[in-house]
């Protein structure tokens, strides 16, 4: 009988432990991501236009046809393989942390094709990149800021034909390098941009030999530099990953102007990089 009454008890307790633990799991659930209605067609292609380039999709349904538009990060073409698509869902995830979540229908004319989409729809930031990862919103949106700070170097730049080209801070944050540049144009013809390349570069160059490059493709560049208006001057942040200067070699960053010869370089030596600002 004594036997009987502790097996009851165990297993009581087993089963309350159960309970604790499945209630304990339910408290750590944030909130409900609240699916948005998407209409989608077999003869028309629906467009959705994300704040962040798209890192990941999830289709409920291989009958649901998705790809990202040519030559861009953030925008996701959604369309039906045929007419007889059954109710799916479909989820994005973007590059700040945000998850998407649609309940798709087939409907052969939708009343909207473009949807524009922000975190009024989104729960953020519901997705954690793998460590050391740079979140690509939060460089974006700090280059962006770093745009409008006062200068803070004055004697890296380079001028000629009333064109200008200044290096006015260096900035560092999680391994990743902003150099904020001046461009002025104190011309009436405007100054379309053909490349703004980043370089490093020996010092000396040996007669008759190319001198070696390393290139330095940028993560980001924030503000226009596309083109400079007549008379005008602006700022524009470029972020890189960090990287530093060996002995008796520089970094260059050379700006060359569009069926035209108004080029200018400057160059950025190691000691430069040892004052960056750290934010």
């Amino acid at each position: 009988m004594r036997e009987c009454v502790r097996v009851i008890l165990c297993v009581i307790m087993l089963f309350s432990g159960l309970s604790m633990r499945a209630q304990n799991l339910i408290t750590q659930v944030k909130g409900k991501v609240i699916p948005m209605n998407l209409d989608i067609s077999k003869w028309k292609t629906t467009n959705l236009i994300f704040p962040y380039g798209i890192k990941s999709v999830d289709r409920g349904n291989q009958d649901v046809l998705v790809q990202k538009a040519k030559g861009v990060e953030n925008i996701l073409q959604v369309k039906a393989a045929n007419d007889t698509l059954k109710e799916t869902n479909l989820t994005v995830v973007c590059a700040d942390g945000t998850l998407y979540s649609f309940i798709v229908h087939y409907l052969a004319s939708p009343s909207q094709l473009n949807f524009s989409l922000g975190k009024v729809v989104a729960q953020s930031p519901w997705a954690l990149f793998a460590s050391g990862d740079n979140n690509e919103a939060k460089v974006n949106d700090l280059a962006t800021a770093l745009g409008h700070k006062r200068p803070v170097i004055k004697n890296i730049r380079a001028s000629a034909n009333q064109i200008g080209l200044r290096c006015s801070g260096l900035y560092i944050k999680d391994d990743v390098l902003y150099c904020q540049l001046e461009l002025e144009n104190n011309s009436t013809i405007a100054y379309t941009v053909d490349q703004l390349r980043f370089y490093i570069q020996d010092q000396k160059k040996a007669k008759r030999t190319a001198s070696q490059q390393l290139q330095i493709n940028p993560l980001y560049v924030a503000g226009n530099s596309a083109q400079i208006g007549s008379r005008s001057r602006q700022n524009i942040v470029v972020a890189m990953p960090k990287f530093t200067i060996p002995d008796q070699k520089f970094l260059v960053i050379e700006m060359m102007e569009k069926d035209g010869g108004r080029n200018l370089l400057i160059r950025i030596r190691n000691h430069h990089l040892t004052h960056v600002i750290q934010l």
